[in-house]
């Protein structure tokens, strides 16, 4: 993956009413592994991964890369928020180049149901919107996600395509911070 743009990483901390968007820092590590290990959490996104592997291969410091929030709760991860571009060689893109910003998340069960993943993530697309003047971003989904479903369309996004990849259907839309004209 390319880096995320000229912009300046990390971010000075973003406050929302409930969370702090931050660079993660050593004390995310079991967080880290936490994600990756639950398979309610990896349904949609591959399956889990065995917690003997997460915890030999996780860094001291996880996530630590451009691109990366860590969503912070009462001084506790509670989930990851990404801004990364989207491979080439997947499907779905806007353009012919590729390369468009695409928003990732990945919550804890114990965050799920309570507005968390929608005020984060519209925090991060107002930084983004903020840093990358008018460049959309994309968001690819499984429509038998429907959590992630609804908080796309809370989010403002909106469909482009749907498409075959992974043995599942994926949603594909596009969220711009740029308000059309009338």
């Amino acid at each position: 993956m390319t880096e995320l743009g000229p912009v300046a990483w990390p971010p000075a901390p973003i406050r929302t009413e409930r969370l702090v968007l931050r660079e993660s820092e050593a004390r995310d590590r079991a967080a880290f592994i936490e994600l990756f290990a639950l398979p309610e959490v990896r349904t949609y996104l591959g399956g889990p991964r065995p917690r003997d592997e997460l915890e030999r291969a996780v860094p001291a410091v996880p996530g630590r890369r451009p691109g990366l929030f860590v969503i912070d709760l009462n001084g506790a991860m509670i989930g990851t928020i990404t801004l990364d571009r989207r491979d080439a060689e997947r499907p779905g893109h806007l353009r012919p180049d590729a390369g468009e910003a695409e928003l990732g998340y990945m919550f804890l069960p114990k965050a799920w149901g309570r507005g968390y993943a929608a005020e984060a993530c519209a925090a991060a697309l107002d930084w983004f919107a903020n840093a990358l003047p008018g460049e959309p971003v994309v968001l690819c989904t499984q429509t038998a996600n429907d959590r992630s479903m609804r908080l796309a369309a809370k989010l403002g996004f909106t469909e482009v395509e749907r498409f075959e990849e992974y043995s599942a259907e994926q949603w594909f839309g596009v969220w711009s911070s740029v308000m059309p004209s009338g």
